[in-house]
């Protein structure tokens, strides 16, 4: 099902839907020049699916996410989301790794970036408030970002990729930049969202633990080839530490670093 807007009118209910999106490519190859990043990936992403793709710099992880985000085509080969290969880039957001607010802005404006012109201006002041209460900002809607810490301008990074309702949301190493403590908490608040909205979610990481602590499957690349593809069946919220996903991340990075 699409995402559809109907806001003609101030008055008239926004009608949104976060159901995730299927995600198929089928011998998608990218090159820049000379230079071959990704090689024939062939992959099927099951809507709802929390994704992780790791591997070691250069492997090609971003520019999967690119493709997969609609940034980027594929030099040969497609991508169908919910099999078409048309018109499926307003169904997709991507979070980066460093939030990219307006100075300028207030906040809830921020947030209101994320949504297309169709939402009329009550309504995108509604929904921009909604989003701030789902990342824990609920009366932060009037600050200025230089006033937030690293981890709260993230909290806003990731309403204004809520706010839009998206099918299929897609992170490139977004709490990289942020202290353990801080990172660990935005785990935590990527899951709720996660499971509460059932989007499809991918996300690229450097951190082993933390691909396992969020996904039900993980994809290691190796020089622009799915090397692993690895199910994570174990209950959530996941515990630190936790023997089983120590022997996942054990397995992972075995293959990672040759061992």
């Amino acid at each position: 099902m699409n995402v559809s807007v109907l806001s003609a009118a101030p008055d008239t209910e926004l009608r949104l839907s976060y159901a995730g999106a299927d995600v198929s490519l089928r011998g998608v190859t990218k090159s820049f020049g000379s230079q071959a990043v990704l090689h024939g990936i062939d992959l099927d992403i099951q809507a709802g699916q929390f994704v992780a793709i790791v591997g070691r710099s250069g492997c090609g992880k971003s520019t999967l996410l690119r493709l997969l985000a609609g940034l980027d085509q594929p030099s040969s080969g497609t991508i169908a989301i919910d099999g078409q290969t048309r018109g499926w880039r307003d169904q997709v957001r991507l979070m980066f790794q460093e939030p990219r607010l307006l100075p300028w802005q207030r906040v809830a404006a921020n947030v209101e970036v994320g949504l297309s012109h169709a939402a009329a201006g009550q309504d995108r002041r509604r929904l921009a408030f909604e989003a701030l209460a789902q990342v824990g900002l609920s009366g932060r809607e009037k600050e200025w970002p230089a006033v937030l810490s690293g981890g709260q301008k993230q909290r806003v990074a990731l309403a204004r990729a809520l706010v839009s309702h998206p099918r299929i949301l897609a992170f490139d190493e977004p709490l990289g930049a942020l202290d353990a403590l801080t990172r660990i908490e935005m785990q935590a608040l990527i899951e709720q969202v996660w499971q509460d909205k059932g989007f499809t979610a991918i996300v690229v990481t450097h951190d082993v633990s933390e691909a396992v602590a969020l996904a039900d499957r993980i994809l290691l690349l190796d020089a622009g080839r799915v090397a692993m593809d690895v199910t994570v069946d174990l209950p959530r919220p996941r515990r630190h530490g936790d023997p089983a996903a120590a022997a996942i991340e054990g397995r992972i990075l075995d293959r990672l670093l040759g061992r």
